[in-house]
């Protein structure tokens, strides 16, 4: 498998989650891969987080979930107008799009992150080309501009049966063979990583409560397949810092497992 070390753990000088974030946003970051705390409770050390995809349904979402914890976020924005509310809430809005040849917005967007989280997607309205720029090769340049940047952690949102694009519907096998292949990409480079595979999301209130499958949920126990964004979005800030997480690729529904007991009894899994 290839990971990085697992970050060490390090005890808080203060408590000033807030004002550490905030003095981030704000100036250059370092970064923090050493000082995330190897514990189950992702808020005992605030970092900075990279949003790719923050103007979505489930990576707005995280963000909301990020800053409520403490983070500090930065988001990769195309759109200025989308971008304004992320603003208002205090995250950092870097201008830029993971389809743009030049490479400048993404590269400053990376440098001095401690976590990449890619929550980006073409969406179900564009065809098989924008899967392929987006969902494929967009994930693909940010997994080399966070090793390029030394990120301590990347975390990718992909998709139940990823394994197996074939086993869905003709419509959505491009999407589920571009995210395998990113996912598989990412599972190979030297960085420490986690791949969350939800099913079908919905818009559902949370409910902290899930089902954790690794590699893969059993046939039997899928039921209706369906996860609330909230929990997915709270699945992946779980991941952030969680050590368990680390080198995990999981499927994950709605269920009855309390979402932080269940993320910490991951395991790694092979790339």
């Amino acid at each position: 498998m290839a990971t990085s070390a697992a970050p060490s753990a390090v005890a808080a000088s203060d408590g000033g989650r807030g004002a550490a974030a905030s003095e981030r946003r704000s100036s250059p970051a370092t970064n923090l891969g050493s000082t995330i705390p190897a514990t189950v409770d992702h808020r005992s050390c605030p970092v900075l987080v990279l949003v790719l995809g923050a103007t979505g349904g489930t990576g707005r979402l995280l963000v909301d979930h990020l800053l409520a914890d403490g983070h500090a976020v930065r988001a990769l924005v195309r759109d200025p107008e989308k971008g304004a509310p992320l603003a208002e809430a205090g995250v950092e809005v870097v201008p830029g799009d993971l389809t743009d040849p030049d490479l400048t917005a993404l590269t400053d967007a990376t440098r001095g992150v401690d976590v990449v989280a890619f929550c980006a997607g073409s969406g179900s309205a564009t065809g098989k080309d924008q899967t392929l720029v987006v969902d494929l090769h967009g994930a693909v340049r940010t997994i080399d501009a966070a090793v390029e940047a030394g990120v301590a952690r990347y975390v990718m949102l992909s998709s139940m049966a990823a394994d197996d694009p074939w086993s869905s519907s003709e419509a959505m096998a491009p999407y589920l063979a571009a995210k395998h292949a990113a996912d598989r990409i990412l599972r190979a480079a030297p960085i420490s990583w986690s791949v969350v595979r939800p099913g079908r999301l919905t818009d559902e209130p949370g409910t902290g409560e899930i089902r954790i499958g690794q590699p893969r949920i059993p046939e039997a126990d899928r039921g209706e397949r369906t996860i609330p964004r909230a929990d997915v979005a709270a699945v992946l800030a779980a991941c952030l810092t969680e050590p368990a997480a680390v080198g995990a690729t999981f499927e994950v529904l709605s269920g009855t497992d309390p979402l932080a007991v269940a993320v910490a009894a991951l395991t790694p899994t092979a790339p």
